[in-house]
Parts: structure tokens; sequence; C-alpha cells
């Protein structure tokens, strides 16, 4: 791969299917994405310029003494149901596209100042916070 020169775009495939081409600068922003497609990282990412979403799983375990905060239903909801993993959510299309919106948004202000909050429907912010976790942006 080092004589091989990198392409200008990755693609990022969501666990339902969805393709999304972005430019290489903007996937390198998030640190998880930027290791798999680093060509010294020997990942089949790497020389392919595609990055599977569908094949992690980020787990969600509460014990069962866990108490329910009062204030928060998100917490006794997935304490109730007793989701062992948000794979289905945080690697659906919907979350990945809002994640590639946010790499571009991250490179297109990265040495602004007084940066504008990015638009976030609040039913996404728990799969759009386990992603950004799991994606290191």
């Amino acid at each position: 791969m080092a004589d091989q020169e990198l392409s200008e775009y990755v693609t990022i495939i969501s666990n339902d299917g969805f393709e999304f081409i972005i430019k290489r600068d903007a996937a390198n922003v998030a640190g998880t994405i930027r290791k798999m497609l680093d060509p010294t990282s020997n990942f089949a990412e790497a020389s392919s310029g595609r990055c599977a979403t569908g094949q992690f799983k980020y787990a969600l375990d509460f014990p069962p003494h866990f108490p329910p905060l009062p204030s928060c239903t998100i917490t006794r909801h997935l304490q109730q149901e007793h989701m062992a993993s948000t794979d289905a959510l945080v690697g659906s299309g919907v979350v990945i596209e809002k994640l590639c919106e946010y790499l571009y948004y991250n490179l297109k202000h990265k040495d602004a100042k007084d940066v504008p909050d990015m638009e976030i429907p609040p039913n996404m912010c728990l799969e759009l916070l386990v992603a950004a976790d799991y994606f290191d942006v």
C-alpha cells in the first residue's frame, strides 16, 4: 500500500446497509476511523477505503441492583429493557449520517472561535453520544 496513492474519499457503511461517501480528511476527524484507514495499520479498511460500522457492539450492561435515577427516564428505560447492546441504534444509517455531518462540521470549524452549536435532535442524543464515544470524536 505504500506505493499506492490513497483515495480522497472513503465509504462508511451503517449496520443497516446505507453507504456514506465522505472526504478522507473529514473521516480522519474520528479517531477510530483514522486508525482503521491508516495505511500502516494492516486493517482491511485501509486498503479498501470502506469502514463498516455494523461490526461493533457497544455494551450498556446494568447490574440488577443499579438504582434508576429519578430524573433520567432513558436510564430507567434501558434498565427495564435490559438492553445488552445498542449496535442497532448506534450504527444505524440515521446516526451515521449525523456523525458524518458532524465530521464535516468539525473539519469546517476546526480553527474557528465562537463556533455555533450544531443542531442535534433531542431524540438522537443518547445514540449520538455512544457513537461519538465509539468513534472517538
